[in-house]
């Protein structure tokens, strides 16, 4: 995951907390928003883990604090459902302008609510996902029942909510009341999951169902069986983002991977942007490219890397098979290796830098000194050190 901390302007030009994640090996396929639950803020665990479990499906996902949540600029008191609607619009109208237009809108208890509201007004949207949301905006009045009636006679009063105070002000209370989900899904026509756990003692079950019930085809319902309302297990948060991505991936536009084939030993395909690599090595893929600081998008090892991981795997791999002919105890190897380039140590004149790769190699068992040093002459052996230290013809044609 690659981690980009970002601040955004709301419609009031006041700057929002946010960060959006990306996925470490390769270029996001599609961008995604999260809304968090009412009061919470981008950094609680479960919506990491839910990004998380989106960046592996190569998502990217913007996350951000509500006005007056958080880190983020303003006064909660003056804040509303709909302002949470304007802040998710503001997001997307970000993600357009500086990266890709999000297709994906997910939302947390509250934030699901939300997003269902804003998915109506980003055209871009094409799905959108609920985690443990209620039913209708007015909902949330459930957690303030014991305060309405000061607010309505004070207009702003401070309320207790899962143990932090909040200033809450009557606008709020007339702007969730004035929120109609019905005709709002009525006119959706996006594909829509509800994610909902039976247990949810906070917004139950039965606002999940009223959803489903609301919402026009595509849509899916998954029980997240066993999860609180906020997802305080890992697996459970980690889960729900593996089930959005794969939804998801139904109804977004995501590239086929490139596929190619070769008849020799290794084959590397670059194509004609930036340095990101597809290799094949017998049945393996995995990706080279190179650093950002060289122009790089840093989404694989470079090809130095790869020289080193060779030789370390090598070593260890040569160390094993000698301890296990001789029946040694060595439980663990583990080789550190820094690769660089350098003036020669013996050769003070030189003007000519060589390869330097330095090699650590961390041997865990019961050895003596005489096994441990013998298992160091015998690393110096492996048929990757050997290949380094001796004269390698390369043969080049084109095809």
């Amino acid at each position: 995951m690659s981690l980009k901390n970002i601040k955004l302007k709301n419609s009031e030009g006041q700057e929002l907390s946010a960060k959006l994640e990306l996925p470490d090996n390769r270029k996001a396929h599609n961008y995604a928003i999260f809304a968090h639950c009412f009061t919470c803020n981008k950094n609680f665990k479960a919506v990491k883990n839910i990004t998380h479990s989106l960046n592996e499906s190569g998502f990217g996902v913007l996350l951000f604090d509500f006005t007056g949540l958080g880190q983020s600029e303003g006064d909660f008191s003056e804040t509303n459902f709909t302002s949470n609607i304007s802040d998710l619009e503001s997001a997307a109208e970000f993600l357009e302008k500086e990266y890709e237009a999000p297709s994906l809108l997910i939302g947390h208890s509250l934030g699901g609510t939300a997003v269902i509201f804003a998915a109506h007004k980003i055209d871009s949207v094409k799905a959108v996902a609920t985690v443990a949301a209620p039913s209708s905006p007015a909902h949330v009045k459930n957690l303030l029942k014991d305060d309405i009636d000061k607010i309505r006679k004070k207009g702003k009063t401070e309320v207790n909510i899962g143990g932090r105070p909040f200033n809450i002000s009557e606008h709020f209370l007339d702007d969730i009341d004035s929120k109609n989900m019905k005709s709002v899904l009525k006119k959706l026509r996006k594909a829509l999951i509800v994610l909902h756990s039976p247990q949810d003692s906070i917004v139950g079950i039965e606002n999940a169902q009223e959803l489903y019930e609301m919402a026009h085809h595509p849509k899916s319902f998954i029980s997240l069986d066993g999860a609180d309302h906020l997802l305080s297990n890992k697996k459970d948060s980690s889960y729900t983002g593996k089930v959005i991505a794969g939804w998801a991936e139904r109804y977004l536009e995501i590239p086929e991977p490139e596929t190619f084939t070769s008849k020799h030993q290794v084959a590397v395909s670059l194509g004609n942007e930036g340095f990101t690599s597809n290799i094949i090595a017998g049945k393996h893929r995995m990706t080279a490219d190179e650093p950002e600081d060289v122009g790089g998008n840093d989404f694989g090892p470079s090809p130095y890397d790869f020289v080193s991981s060779g030789l370390g795997a090598c070593t260890a791999m040569t160390l094993r098979m000698y301890a296990n002919r001789k029946k040694w105890d060595l439980q663990k190897v583990v080789v550190h290796l820094d690769h660089k380039k350098d003036y020669p140590k013996d050769d003070s004149e030189s003007e000519q830098k060589i390869d330097i790769i330095t090699r650590n190699i961390e041997i865990k068992g019961d050895l003596d000194e005489a096994q441990r040093n013998r298992l160091l002459e015998i690393a110096n052996k492996c048929p990757v050190h050997r290949t380094l230290q001796s004269k390698t013809v390369i043969e080049s044609k084109l095809l």
